[in-house]
């Protein structure tokens, strides 16, 4: 049973805001949209689109930060579990949390070292529907440079599973690099329904620097988990890591990142003539891409240039290119948050190499399959549309955000006191605020006719005021909150201060144990908490939790839950 509270808001319109209250710094620039994520390092990112939102798979860096104490080096051996974003909007993103890789391959056969399960980095993602009518989503990563594993869904987030006891390739794979790495793959299923994958890297040394041969695709089977036949060399100049695919007009277009190796002009001059191609030798450690009809023949690959460059603020390159909602991105990832939390000083001036995901517009030439090079920018991409704050909104949905750590509702203890990143993807993510935390959401509209009521669902024990256009600014409403349940609170609002496209901040200003769930404003002239607005196609027929864990009727649902396509309370 859900409990509602109404109570008037302490609305303070008169006064201008100088709160005494120190409020959390910020990582990331107000103005910025990048990175995507203001508080987890996470990197190598993949994407797919579906039902409306694009969900952004990552290494979880964060859970090497967490291991490391909030210092040193990353090396990325500790990184055994992948995070996952979506967002409908391109500004505002939900976090998922994180899918625990090595719990759900900890079963795998350690028979042959190499096809145990080590490490989870570089995922790449890729769904279908079946001939049945069921979707299914493949999650590919690289378990360490080993090989290559693969996990298994019925929803974007899970729940997943390991279908095989075993890497899906390792080095005993026919066709597979035998001195390199047989890591980061990248995925595509084509226009026939036939899924290809390529993998590969790490030149040997002594390998030739400008076809270095330890770049390899691969047919899959129908099951997607399972090669059809042996992997095929493919050549790509100064090939180095971070593969992945797309199919672009009817024709497989592979990105990969360049190797540090140097470029002798004379070596490139004979490999454009020999290629019948004119563009400039790629420079070191940018995403490459090339373009063929048959990725099974190898001479039929054309190089086409660069078109992501170095992130200085990076140790290594690694990208997606991706269609979403009619316009082509580029996410990659940088050191923008790191650099951030230096400058606040949040983390120790020795960290290093934490990497975070950001996406920026990329032109592509659809009928050449030609991609511009990108820009790599702070701010970002601009929103293709506006948060309607009449949906039910998750906590875990934001624009930028200080003083945030997400927590699973099932591991929420009165000790807490840092980020549970690293278990498995939440059955229902909360966000623990503590004073001074904010958290924004960007580009909300609250059209011509306003709002009147707001809805909280919290729990613990804390004091949450909204503020419009900057988290510095005048107070326009108030929620006190106290409860030891997670529970509804709506209270009464102001139309005249929600109208219009705001930029909006919860600020909490006193909390004790205080987790936030979801938020909802009511429109002038409706009633309790409206119908959802759920703008994608039905779920079919199944109930799932905020994860994507599908329910059965006999489970307690707890917090948000998915019915049917509608997010409904419980």
């Amino acid at each position: 049973m859900h409990k509602k509270l109404f109570m008037t808001a302490a609305v303070m319109a008169a006064c201008i805001q100088t709160n005494a209250q120190t409020l959390a710094t910020e990582f990331k620039a107000s103005s910025n949209n990048n990175p995507i994520s203001p508080t987890v390092y996470c990197a190598d990112p993949t994407a797919l689109d579906y039902n409306g939102r694009l969900y952004v798979y990552g290494s979880n860096d964060h859970q090497q930060f967490i291991k490391n104490g909030k210092k040193g080096e990353n090396g990325y051996g500790d990184i055994k579990s992948l995070v996952v974003f979506s967002t409908d909007d391109m500004v505002n993103w939900t976090f998922h949390g994180t899918i625990d890789v090595a719990k759900l391959c900890s079963t795998w056969s350690t028979s042959k070292w190499w096809r145990a399960f080590h490490n989870s980095w570089a995922p790449s993602v890729m769904w279908r529907t079946t001939d049945d009518g069921k979707d299914e989503f493949f999650l590919y990563f690289a378990n360490n440079s080993h090989g290559v594993g693969v996990l298994k869904a019925s929803s974007p987030i899970g729940p997943w599973t390991s279908p095989l006891r075993e890497s899906l390739i390792g080095s005993d794979t026919p066709g597979a690099v035998t001195q390199g790495a047989n890591f980061d793959p990248g995925v595509v299923i084509d226009d026939n329904g036939t899924g290809w994958i390529t993998f590969g890297g790490l030149p040997p040394e002594g390998a030739n620097p400008l076809m270095p041969n330890t770049a390899r695709i691969a047919k899959l089977k129908p099951s997607m988990t399972a090669l059809d036949g042996s992997a095929i060399v493919l050549p790509a100049p100064y090939h180095f890591e971070a593969s992945e695919l797309n199919v672009i007009n009817g024709k497989y277009v592979y990105t990969y990142c360049s190797n540090w190796s140097n470029r002798s002009d004379a070596d490139w001059n004979t490999y454009k003539s020999q290629h019948g191609i004119n563009v400039p030798k790629p420079e070191t450690c940018t995403m490459c891409y090339m373009v063929t009809d048959n990725p099974t023949d190898p001479n039929s690959w054309v190089y086409k240039g660069v078109y992501g460059p170095h992130p200085g603020s990076s140790p290594n390159n690694h990208s997606h290119l991706h269609k979403f909602q009619g316009k082509y991105y580029h996410i990659y990832h940088n050191g923008l948050l790191l650099e951030g939390m230096k400058k606040a000083k949040a983390t120790e001036s020795n960290a290093s190499t934490y990497r975070s995901i950001c996406v920026d517009e990329v032109a592509v030439d659809e009928t050449t399959q030609t991609v511009s090079k990108a820009s790599l920018t702070a701010k970002g991409v601009s929103g293709i549309k506006y948060l309607n704050p009449y949906d039910l909104q998750q906590a875990e949905t934001m624009g930028n955000c200080g003083g945030v750590n997400y927590e699973d509702f099932t591991n929420i203890t009165k000790n807490t006191s840092i980020s549970t990143l690293g278990n498995d993807a939440s059955r229902n993510l909360q966000v623990k605020m503590k004073a001074g935390a904010w958290i924004n959401q960007k580009r909300v509209d609250f059209g011509a006719t306003g709002a009147d009521k707001f809805t909280l669902r919290a729990k613990g024990t804390g004091t949450l005021e909204i503020r419009l256009g900057a988290k510095s600014l005048k107070t326009v409403a108030t929620v006190n909150f106290a409860s030891t349940d997670m529970e509804e609170q709506t209270i009464e609002v102001d139309p005249t201060q929600f109208k219009g496209t705001k930029s909006v901040f919860f600020v909490v200003t006193s909390a004790d144990n205080f987790y936030v769930d979801a938020w909802q404003f009511t429109e002038v002239g409706s009633t309790g908490i409206q119908n959802i607005r759920h703008q994608t196609s039905d779920v079919r027929h199944q109930t799932y939790d905020l994860s994507g864990r599908r329910l059965s009727g006999a489970q307690q649902h707890h917090g948000i839950i998915i019915k049917n396509g509608k997010k409904i309370w419980h």
